[in-house]
C-alpha cells in the first residue's frame, strides 16, 4: 500500500478531476484523470477505480484510527 499522504493526494486529485471533466469536458482533464486512476489502482492493487477508491479510503480511515489510538494511548 502507498503512503497515506500519497493516497490522500491521489484521491483528492481524482475527485477534483472527475468534477472538472464532468463540468467542462476538458480533454487534458481526462488524460490527467486516466493517469490518476492508473496510479490509484497500482497504489492499492485494485483492478478498477471503484475498488481502488474503497481501498484507499479504508486505508486512510485505518491510518487515522491508528494515529488517534497512538496519540490517545
Amino acid at each position: 500500500m502507498a503512503h497515506p499522504a500519497v493516497l490522500t493526494d491521489l484521491v483528492a486529485q481524482y475527485e477534483a478531476l472527475e468534477a472538472l471533466r464532468a463540468q467542462e469536458g476538458v480533454p487534458e482533464a481526462q488524460q490527467r484523470l486516466d493517469d490518476v486512476v492508473r496510479n490509484l489502482c497500482v497504489a492499492t492493487g485494485a483492478q478498477d477505480i471503484e475498488a481502488a477508491l474503497v481501498l484507499a479510503r479504508q486505508q486512510l480511515r485505518d491510518e487515522r484510527a491508528r494515529s488517534g489510538t497512538l496519540v490517545a494511548g
